[in-house]
């Protein structure tokens, strides 16, 4: 009954993101993500098919193999059709029925080679002799240009595509989570709350950026967990040096291990290595990427513009814009509320914090867009693996 009852949701949880990728498929206007949902509709088809077919005869058979389709057509295929797609022309400023790539690649690229040649990996705004446009901001952290420094030092190529870089990065980041874990018998269900929906798969073809950040931040908070804090701030500070939407993540494990010290000092030094030192190279420049264009406060607005509430308050003038920041500040507050009456102590509580927190975010980001949701979703995700076997990683010290 139990395995009955599993397959009964993975059935739905194929279906239902099938559905989108289909729907993505068919009135994108997006040339890559266009692509991406032909693939990805196939693997989730298959998935489907394949635990449908198990759940009606009741006959035994691995759950993960409809990983296998989704994994390899939903992420990986159409991930190198794009990248390949992209060799043959050019792609920066491309309109969108023929992008191979989304401009977060390009950006990062170019941030890694400004980053090899300047210090810095923005463009300076100032030294333009023509209006800014949304393509020359950078809206990450110096970190995030690492991504990109294979393509400032090797040229374009598909194995430099900053696509690639993050994919790979971000298999050897889960790699060093399992070996933190001691190498554990993984589950189903979290693989595919991390790893097989839509936000993830999508990224994967498309982008790439967020995945690499998401996996730090569960790395740190196994290592959090697992006494080594030091490890576990020098990691938080590369995502939060990468994205400053993992900044939460570090506040959470702070209240996690009591505000430790040693915790504390490595987290800052590590932010004054990967992201001060840039940063100074050409502070208003970093000012202007970092914080001013996604508050929309920059001479350019932010393009994201999903639906969410936050943005939709936004729309409404200025004040539906200091209605939101008022309501930032009261999650902020509550949040923080949580974490000081009720420390979080395991590795799952860590997670759930952190992916709650950056939930009730993007919601209320001003500027903000569905594909940032991979955040909230794949570290709830990752906190169903660890809500067992964190109890006993709190024994470990």
């Amino acid at each position: 009954m139990r395995q009955q009852r599993s397959r009964l949701i993975d059935a739905a949880f194929y279906l239902g993101f099938g559905l989108d990728a289909a729907y993505t498929a068919v009135f994108s206007e997006f040339y890559g993500f266009r692509v991406w949902g032909n693939f990805a509709v196939v693997g989730y088809a298959f998935a489907f098919l394949h635990t449908a077919i198990l759940l009606l005869t009741r006959r035994e058979g691995s759950r993960w193999i409809p990983v296998g389709y989704v994994v390899a057509l939903g992420m990986v295929v159409p991930m190198l059709v794009l990248v390949f797609k992209r060799m043959t022309g050019r792609d920066w400023g491309s309109p969108a029925h023929s992008m191979t790539a989304q401009p977060e690649v390009w950006v990062i690229e170019r941030a890694g080679r400004l980053l090899w040649a300047t210090g810095s990996p923005y463009v300076d705004l100032s030294t333009l002799n023509r209006p800014p446009v949304v393509d020359d901001y950078t809206p990450y952290s110096p970190a995030m240009a690492l991504l990109g420094l294979p393509n400032a030092l090797f040229g374009r190529s598909v194995v430099t595509d900053a696509r690639i870089v993050a994919f790979m990065l971000t298999v050897v980041i889960f790699l060093l989570i399992l070996k933190a874990l001691d190498w554990p018998s993984l589950s189903v269900r979290p693989v595919q709350f991390v790893a097989l929906t839509t936000f993830t798969t999508l990224s994967a073809a498309v982008a790439g950026n967020d995945m690499p950040v998401v996996a730090l931040l569960v790395l740190g908070a196994v290592l959090a967990m697992r006494s080594r804090p030091e490890w576990a701030a020098l990691v938080l500070a590369l995502a939060s040096s990468m994205k400053l939407t993992a900044l939460p993540a570090a506040v959470v494990v702070a209240v996690a291990l009591a505000f430790s010290w040693r915790f504390l000092a490595t987290f800052v030094a590590g932010m004054v290595v990967f992201t001060g030192l840039s940063a100074a190279t050409n502070w208003e420049a970093f000012v202007d990427n970092v914080i001013r264009f996604p508050a929309n406060m920059a001479a350019v607005r932010s393009p994201a513009g999903s639906p969410l509430p936050g943005h939709l308050l936004e729309q409404t003038g200025p004040v539906g814009h200091t209605a939101v920041l008022v309501l930032l500040a009261l999650a902020a507050v509550g949040m923080l509320w949580w974490l000081l009456a009720r420390p979080p102590r395991t590795t799952a509580e860590i997670l759930l914090r952190t992916g709650v927190g950056l939930g009730v975010a993007m919601l209320l980001m001003p500027a903000t867009r569905w594909g940032y949701l991979i955040y909230p979703i794949a570290l709830l995700g990752a906190a169903l693996y660890s809500w067992r076997p964190a109890r006993q990683l709190t024994q470990v010290g």
